[in-house]
């Protein structure tokens, strides 16, 4: 989501039938404009599709033989997706969506007042603000005694960047592995402002730049160094990759995507954080009848593509570890998507969807999905759940959380901001100053850094990235990259060391009068927590034959 609808809404969607032009009535039908393709081809069909491209008077501009697809430009994406050659046809779209709204609901008020001091606790200077770090056991007497990490775990960060220079994030970023894998958009087909104006030669950034601020709070949450400055992360010793496939406006597309998922499993990560959907669709269906016929390809082409790079990279020894959504959803009961598509802005549209339809990446086979909970460990208030899809819970901060024990300390996730970010959203002033509670800065060593409270399921998958990558740490043996450890093992790793969670009695919860949220399954895997909370002391004791 972009920037400007940040505190809008918690989830956004898609891509418009305007976009994308007028729907073919059949396979000769030639009424899109000409654009830009990734054409899926099956196994041993390469020739076939590309025939069938030529065909429809395209031409073929490259390929992906990792991820079986061409590169192609055509007038009519329909009459290529109707050869028996080809899997699915998906647009490549050139603009890359998560931001903290989209998926860590709404800001807290803005105020120039700061939150009462609290006295410092063990540990780095903001570590007393870090109730999600102790109620997985990630402490000066928990697992950091035990174990922090390795520089050869890799851990990429698939999203709107992450800030290199930051002085808690510095110490373990790998520049020299990080990537963008996105070109900077000034405005959107319609005029409207998107990314804003270029700031880099060839409008793409540097890998150590995050103009948002999501990816680098992604990153200091799974990895910043205990080195006496701010915070520390889950796994303060592990090596952080940037794998940007985000946006400056949130955003993400099919190709970037599945680029840094492709890359991921080339350069020996390990594992992935993934907080976002892929764009233009909040939920993918094959074959709705409310979407036109190109609008079904498009959504058809995105769950063929994701599926295959998510394949690639995890039997390439990446685990894929994705925020679950903020839309406070029972994903295995979805009946409306009013949110898509996103893309061009101001395209939504009210559709019926069913347990079809998928979110995607979140919803895939191969990826663990993270639901969040609040201080007193419920489940929170924005996050989707699912007996079917949630696979482990871990802290992610909610402002609607009766908790009464953080006296001075906000309900929200801390963690590393980059400071020309917090500027650009005019929550610090020209001097430096934050203008919210939900900003602070911190100082020591003659070192100044900003943090900034969060929340949301996004905030929620880091943690459980952080623990596998101590579970790696633990656990993996020599390999590309550093240490490996089979996604599979991995998995079954975090899930055995989970602090299992029963849903609430009664099952139907009420957050409000007007809200109320049913948590099925059982104690030990459950709708509202999956397998139970992420717990990085368990991880890191676990008995070396386990």
């Amino acid at each position: 989501m972009s920037k400007q609808r940040r505190a809008a809404r918690f989830l956004a969607l898609g891509i418009s039938a305007a976009l994308l032009g007028t729907a073919f009535a059949g396979a000769s039908a030639t009424a899109d404009p000409p654009g830009e393709y990734l054409v899926f081809y099956l196994p041993g069909q390469r020739d076939d599709a590309a025939r069938a491209v030529a065909a429809s008077g395209g031409a073929v501009t490259g390929e992906e033989p990792r991820l079986g697809y061409l590169l192609a430009t055509t007038a009519a994406p329909a009459r290529v997706g109707a050869s028996p050659a080809v899997a699915a046809v998906a647009r490549d779209r050139k603009i890359g969506a998560t931001t903290r709204a989209r998926w860590d609901g709404d800001p807290p008020p803005a105020t120039a007042k700061q939150p009462p001091a609290v006295t410092k606790a063990a540990g780095e200077p903001l570590a007393s603000r870090q109730w999600d770090m102790r109620m997985i056991g990630a402490t000066p007497t928990g697992s950091y005694a035990k174990q922090r990490g390795s520089h050869q775990v890799l851990v990429g960060v698939i999203d709107t960047g992450i800030d290199g220079k930051h002085p808690d994030i510095a110490p373990n970023f790998n520049r020299k592995l990080s990537r963008n894998f996105v070109i900077d958009r000034p405005k959107d087909p319609n005029g409207k402002t998107f990314d804003g104006p270029c700031e880099y030669k060839g409008c793409k950034d540097p890998a150590d730049v995050d103009d948002d601020g999501h990816g680098t709070h992604v990153a200091s949450t799974i990895g910043s160094p205990l080195n006496g400055v701010g915070i520390g992360g889950v796994a303060p010793g592990v090596s952080l990759v940037n794998l940007r496939a985000g946006h400056d406006a949130g955003f993400f597309f099919l190709k970037p995507t599945m680029d840094a998922l492709t890359y991921a499993g080339d350069k020996g990560i390990d594992v992935v954080n993934m907080s976002f959907y892929v764009d233009p669709w909040m939920f993918n269906c094959a074959a709705n009848p409310q979407d036109s016929p190109a609008e079904q390809q498009e959504q058809r082409g995105i769950l063929e593509g994701m599926k295959r790079a998510i394949a690639y990279a995890r039997a390439h020894g990446v685990t894929l570890v994705s925020a679950i959504g903020n839309s406070a959803l029972d994903l295995g009961k979805i009946t409306v998507d009013g949110t898509s598509p996103d893309y061009p802005i101001g395209a939504e549209r009210e559709r019926k969807v069913d347990n079809s339809c998928l979110n995607v990446p979140a919803e895939l086979d191969g990826v663990i999905s993270v639901t969040a909970v609040g201080p007193s460990g419920r489940k929170a208030i924005y996050s989707d759940y699912g007996v079917e899809q949630a696979d482990v819970a871990a802290p992610g901060g909610d402002l609607a959380d009766p908790v009464t024990k953080l006296k001075g300390v906000a309900r929200e996730i801390l963690a590393a901001a980059p400071t020309k970010a917090l500027r650009a959203q005019e929550l610090i002033d020209k001097r430096g100053r934050p203008m919210t509670s939900s900003v602070i800065k911190s100082c020591a060593g003659g070192k100044c850094a900003y943090y900034q409270y969060l929340e949301g399921t996004s905030m929620a998958a880091p943690h459980a990235t952080g623990v596998v990558a101590l579970l790696i740490a633990r656990f993996g043996k020599p390999g590309k990259g550093g240490l490996q450890l089979n996604p599979s093992t991995a998995e079954r790793l975090l899930y055995s060391t989970a602090s299992a969670k029963p849903c609430p009695t009664p099952r139907a919860y009420r957050y409000s009068a007007k809200n109320v949220q049913v948590c099925e399954g059982t104690a030990a895997k459950n709708g509202f927590f999956g397998h139970g909370v992420v717990n990085a002391f368990r991880a890191v004791t676990l008995p070396k034959d386990a």
